[in-house]
């Protein structure tokens, strides 16, 4: 019973967090993009700024634009903000805040062969660090474009390009080879999505890379009791993310492993 509370609340705030960032409705029936004041203000999780709904800003889109221009200005602003994000929740964005991760767990959901976690998915875990270190932080320095956002984000084109082509017979005419490209990207994402645990989050997501190095200090998350815990290992078997332990750098802090710890020895809230 408890198990199914935690999985309602989660699911209701992610729902809620989704239509939150983009509450903007009136924007998906005109084809525009907000434009308001908070417009520049940073969302915690992954949700594109030129989503018709969108009334802020993604933290990665952001830090890339920002990069761009560093000689001139430092993006002081934007790290701030990612690092306070990071400090205080970590990951726990990822499970509770962050719209394409609710998306792909619904994909998860569809009926099909399911491909469970083994060595090679915790070695590709580490290739969204890659992802952040080239396409976000070394492409916007050096070729002064964002890398991320114009090769691989899903959630820009679900939530940015498609709406906007579909509402804009002026955009659709200026469409080429990169929209296709990217299209081509997010089918593949999706279709992994379908039968590996938000395989984004897992493989590629440079937003999730960067708030899993705050695993350790985030003010909120998943901890284990070394007194009370067995070494059983029945989380870590149960968790469908490529963690070692509940709280580490792979865990988004959903919490479902409090539910299979037969010696309550994952705690969640606050860690202070």
């Amino acid at each position: 019973m408890m198990e199914l509370i935690r999985t309602y609340k989660r699911r209701l705030i992610q729902v809620i967090t989704a239509l939150l960032y983009n509450c903007n409705f009136v924007g998906f029936a005109q084809g525009e993009l907000y434009q308001g004041s908070i417009k520049h203000l940073c969302v915690p999780g992954l949700n594109c700024y030129s989503c018709p709904g969108a009334i802020g800003a993604c933290p990665v889109g952001s830090l890339q634009n920002a990069l761009q221009s560093y000689k001139f200005r430092f993006p002081y602003y934007v790290l701030g903000m990612m690092l306070l994000m990071g400090v205080l929740l970590g990951r726990t964005i990822c499970g509770f805040l962050c719209p394409f991760g609710l998306i792909q767990e619904l994909l998860y959901k569809t009926p099909g062969p399911k491909l469970k976690k083994n060595k090679l998915t915790r070695a590709l875990s580490y290739l969204k660090y890659l992802v952040l270190a080239v396409l976000v932080i070394i492409v916007p320095l050096a070729a002064g474009y964002p890398g991320f956002c114009k090769y691989v984000c899903p959630a820009g084109t679900l939530e940015g390009g498609i709406p906007l082509a579909l509402g804009d017979e002026n955009i659709r005419s200026m469409l080429g080879p990169l929209f296709t490209w990217k299209i081509c990207v997010l089918v593949l994402i999706i279709a992994a999505a379908t039968f590996a645990f938000r395989s984004f989050c897992r493989f590629l997501c440079p937003l999730g890379a960067f708030y899993s190095l705050f695993a350790k200090v985030a003010l909120v998350g998943i901890r284990v009791d070394g007194e009370k815990c067995s070494g059983c290992g029945a989380c870590r078997r149960f968790c469908l993310m490529d963690i070692k332990e509940p709280g580490d750098r792979e865990c988004i802090q959903c919490g479902k492993c409090r539910d299979v710890c037969k010696r309550c020895a994952i705690k969640g809230g606050l860690n202070l």
